[in-house]
C-alpha cells in the first residue's frame, strides 16, 4: 500500500539521532524522498561530523526509499540556502519541510553565561528562521509561476516553551519564540500554499534522558511512551496533503496528542481613561481572580 507522503520530498534538519532520525525514516516508509540534514554535533552543540546523517540515509535506501545526506549548519543563513538548494536540484521540488534540529546547555538562570544562551538560541530560532526562509521564498516563486504548491512546515516547539522549564531558561524561550514564529508563518504563507505548523514533543532523546532519566522509563505494559518513534506518524500526517490545518502548536507523547491552546485573551476591562497607578492593584487581582490558572511551569 502506498504512503501518504507518495512522491513528495522532504528535509529534516537534524535527523541523524532521536526524533528527527525518526521523522525521518517515518517519511521515507510513507513515501517521501528525504533529505537527511545533520551537523553531527555533540548534545552541547561541539564538534561536526558526517556520519550521523549519512547512517539514516544508509538505512533509508536499503528500506527501499530515496535520501541524500546534508551536512548543513542550518542556522547559517547560506547554508540553509543551500540545503533548500540542494533538495531541489536531488529531487526536482520541495513539499515539505521539517525543522527539528537542536541542542540544549541547561542552567539555572543566575548562572548562565552569554555564550551559552546565544548559542541556544542561534540553533532553534536560527535554525529554524534560516530554512524556512529559504524554503518560503522557493515556495512563493512557484506560486507566481503558476504552480502554487500544497506545502507543508512542522517546526518544533516544546512543552518548555509554552509552559516553561525550570533550569532552561535559554531552551525555552526560543522554543516559545518558536511556536510565535509558527503563528505568523502560518498567516503569511498561507496565500502561497503553505500550512506551518509545529509540534511539542515528550520522547526519549540525548537532550531529555538525563534530566528526566525516571520518567522516560518504559512502563511495565510493554508500551514504551518515551520513545521518539511515537512522534514521527504525526509529523508524517501534518506533512500530508490530508493536513489542511494550520498555525497550530500539537503535543504529542506516546499515544496522546493535544492541541495546545496557547495565548488566548482573558478577562479585560477599559476605563476608558488613563488608569493611575494607585488604582491598578485591586483591578487587576480582580481580571487575575477570573482568569484561567496558568499550568505549572516543568519542575516548579
Amino acid at each position: 500500500m502506498a504512503g501518504i507522503l507518495e512522491g513528495r520530498v522532504a528535509i529534516v534538519t537534524g535527523a541523524g539521532r532521536g526524533l528527527g532520525r525518526e521523522h525521518a525514516l517515518e517519511l521515507a516508509r510513507q513515501g517521501a524522498k528525504v533529505v537527511v540534514n545533520d551537523l553531527g554535533t555533540s548534545l552541547s552543540g561541539d564538534g561536526i561530523s558526517q556520519g550521523p546523517a549519512q547512517d539514516v540515509v544508509d538505512e533509508i535506501v536499503a528500506a527501499g526509499g530515496e535520501a541524500v545526506a546534508n551536512g548543513a549548519d542550518i542556522a547559517d543563513f547560506a547554508q540553509a540556502k543551500e540545503l533548500v538548494d540542494q533538495a531541489i536540484a536531488a529531487f526536482g521540488r520541495l513539499d515539505i519541510l521539517v525543522n527539528n534540529a537542536g541542542f540544549v546547555r541547561d542552567r539555572m538562570l543566575v548562572n548562565a553565561e552569554e555564550d551559552e544562551w546565544n548559542a541556544v538560541l542561534r540553533v532553534h530560532l536560527n535554525g529554524h528562521f534560516a530554512p524556512l526562509r529559504h524554503a518560503s521564498a522557493y515556495w512563493r516563486q512557484e506560486a507566481k509561476e503558476g504552480r502554487t504548491p500544497d506545502a507543508r512546515v512542522i517546526n518544533t516547539s516544546s512543552g518548555a516553551g509554552l509552559q516553561g522549564s525550570v533550569g532552561q531558561a535559554a531552551y525555552s524561550a526560543a522554543k516559545g519564540g518558536i511556536a510565535s514564529l509558527t503563528l505568523v508563518a502560518a498567516q503569511e504563507l498561507g496565500r502561497y500554499g503553505v500550512k506551518v505548523n509545529a509540534i511539542a514533543p515528550s520522547a526519549r532523546t540525548r537532550m531529555t534522558e538525563g534530566p528526566f532519566a525516571d520518567a522516560m522509563a518504559a512502563p511495565e505494559d510493554g508500551f514504551d511512551r518515551m520513545h521518539p518513534g511515537n512522534v514521527s506518524p504525526i509529523v508524517a500526517w501534518l506533512a500530508s496533503t490530508d493536513a489542511q490545518i494550520t498555525g497550530r502548536v500539537i503535543e504529542v507523547e506516546g499515544g496522546r496528542v493535544c492541541v495546545e491552546e496557547g495565548w488566548n485573551h482573558g478577562p479585560a476591562e477599559d476605563l476608558g481613561r488613563r488608569w493611575e497607578a494607585a488604582e491598578a492593584g485591586d483591578r487587576i487581582r480582580a481580571l487575575i481572580e477570573r482568569a484561567a490558572t496558568p499550568e505549572a511551569v516543568y519542575g516548579a
